[in-house]
């Protein structure tokens, strides 16, 4: 029998979904293009980047619809709406949501082992002598070592089964028939599963390096503002007169035809280097001094700094909910080897509350929510922006306006990826009660103990309703299915936890004895060529 989904469901579920993958694209798009180096590009790597971004904010889009559509089943009084009523619709809904998290994860893995790297080392390869052909196997080579990596994790997920084994005096074709017995009951869930849990890994340490630090340092830019244009090409005026006083001393000690000293050389050549770098700095802050743009950034100042404050406030509250989580977790929870999963809070959890109460102003609470899910995207963004792409202590590249290379792009699509797997963990960390039900609300029945009456409560869903009296969202669903199935990943997500809190405080303090940024950040550095400077020196 065919499932009929109303049109009223799909149009308020999945036609704003569609929007969003539009808008995504064009975010994307706009957004890679904006960073992209004008004199080192290629539309390979452009287009992958901009693929790999669109997927990342897609992955973070899909949670507030999964949220909104098992809200959507219910009325306000706790009853299922008709067409709602039949568990196979809610089923198909369901399975849809649940396809759609499989493709974005799949495509996420498909990223992360094939593309990007392939990708990366076809930029790396380029020459002007080389083939098109020969980068190709040049790429696939590097890449093949990925493609490993990834079918071993595959592997280790599918034949490593997390049910009772056979027992030891078994055959070896039982313990075979076991196996596929086992790969084939879950359809290679526990595989993707296991590639998908080790990605994250990845993903709470450039959760805990760049988005604990973008959460204070995107808020306190925008406060803080930067600094005058007029200001600033002033005192580089001073340096310039300066350093160019110094080097004319030096200059003036061998007008009599001596041969200049090796110490005065090499500060003779210190200076230019200096100058010359300072003239440049002069020649941008002029320009950005007559600006338009800047102009417009002027008159929407006071703008920038509400939302700087607001986004701030939002960081704390974060930052409150996620410490007495933690504290509850490890006070009232399983303990490490079930993840320290909480089947109970006991602990009051602000964004929670704050997440249940908005749920009587529709639509709220779905604002809210999203507002969140996009705010973790933008600071983990703005960290790495402000960080560049490290490895250990090695920095490999930096993010700036139309100047980033093609491989740093990549890097930073590729990390995103990663955060954005965590994000998810993070958000169930967060808010378990709506992350995991939404809006719902079911009849519960009370009994009073003095009168042995039992009567009717509505009270929102949590786990001890029912069966079938409320639906978890997929997302809840696939943390628990994926990300807690093994308890190494559970405590691993928990005192990454405990790590994105201490990076948050240090990065509050760094942030907030930082000073003003300047009003070319990031503009001119020592090792840029000239040709940055072109468009300026012709006007």
């Amino acid at each position: 029998m065919a499932v009929v989904i109303p049109h009223s469901v799909l149009a308020a579920g999945w036609i704003p979904f569609v929007v969003i993958i539009v808008l995504a694209f064009l975010f994307s798009w706009f957004y890679i293009r904006y960073y992209q180096s004008r004199h080192d590009s290629e539309v390979s790597s452009t287009l992958t980047a901009i693929a790999a971004l669109a997927i990342t904010l897609l992955t973070s889009a899909l949670v507030p619809v999964d949220i909104f559509l098992v809200s959507y089943m219910k009325t306000s009084d706790g009853h299922f709406k008709p067409w709602a009523a039949d568990n196979q619709t809610r089923q198909s809904i369901e399975d849809a949501v649940l396809y759609s998290y499989y493709a974005l994860y799949c495509a996420v893995m498909a990223f992360a082992f094939l593309l990007i790297p392939f990708m990366y080392f076809f930029y790396e390869e380029k020459d002007e002598d080389s083939s098109c052909r020969s980068r190709c196997c040049a790429a696939l080579k590097f890449t093949v070592a990925f493609i490993i990596v990834a079918a071993i994790l595959l592997l280790i997920g599918a034949l490593a089964p997390l049910s009772a084994p056979p027992a030891k005096n078994s055959t070896d074709w039982e313990r075979l028939h076991f196996l596929f017995n086992e790969l084939g009951s879950n359809h290679g869930e526990d595989a993707i599963s296991f590639a998908i849990s080790s990605l994250t890994l990845l993903g709470m340490l450039a959760l805990i390096t760049y988005t604990a630090y973008g959460m204070t340092a995107l808020p306190f830019t925008w406060i803080k503002g930067v600094r005058a244009a007029k200001r600033e090409r002033l005192e580089v005026c001073e340096d310039r007169e300066e350093l160019e006083e110094r080097r004319n001393r030096i200059h003036v000690k061998y007008q009599d035809g001596r041969r200049m000293t090796s110490r005065d050389r090499r500060e003779m050549d210190d200076l230019d280097e200096k100058l010359h770098l300072l003239r440049r700095r002069e020649r941008h802050l002029l320009s950005a001094e007559r600006s338009w743009l800047n102009k417009c950034f002027i008159v929407c100042r006071p703008f920038q700094m509400v939302f700087g404050i607001v986004f701030i406030l939002l960081a704390l509250i974060i930052f409150v909910s996620l410490l007495l989580s933690c504290i509850d977790r490890i006070l009232h929870g399983l303990g490490y080897k079930m993840g320290y999963a909480l089947p109970k809070p006991q602990l009051p959890n602000p964004v929670d509350i704050v997440m249940v109460n908005t749920q009587k102003v529709f639509p709220l609470d779905y604002i809210l929510i999203s507002a969140i899910i996009m705010y973790w995207v933008f600071c983990s963004m703005a960290g790495i922006k402000q960080m560049g792409i490290w490895f250990f202590w090695i920095r490999m590249y930096k993010i700036r306006v139309q100047r980033t290379r093609p491989q740093a792009l990549l890097f930073m699509c590729m990390i995103l990826m990663l955060i954005v797997l965590t994000n998810n963990i993070m958000l169930y960390t967060l808010s378990p009660q709506y992350v995991t039900f939404g809006s719902q609300h079911y009849w519960h029945n009370e009994t009073n103990h003095a009168t042995n009456e039992t009567f009717r409560t509505l009270v929102p869903c949590n786990l001890n309703a029912t069966q079938g009296e409320c639906t978890m969202t997929r997302m809840s669903t696939l943390t628990t299915r994926f990300f807690y199935k093994v308890w190494f990943f559970g405590a691993c997500y928990y005192w990454g936890t405990w790590g994105f809190l201490v990076i948050f405080v240090l990065g509050f303090i760094v942030s907030v004895v930082k000073g003003r940024r300047s009003a070319i950040e990031d503009e001119v550095e020592s090792d840029d060529s000239d040709e940055s400077d072109e468009e300026l020196l012709r006007a």
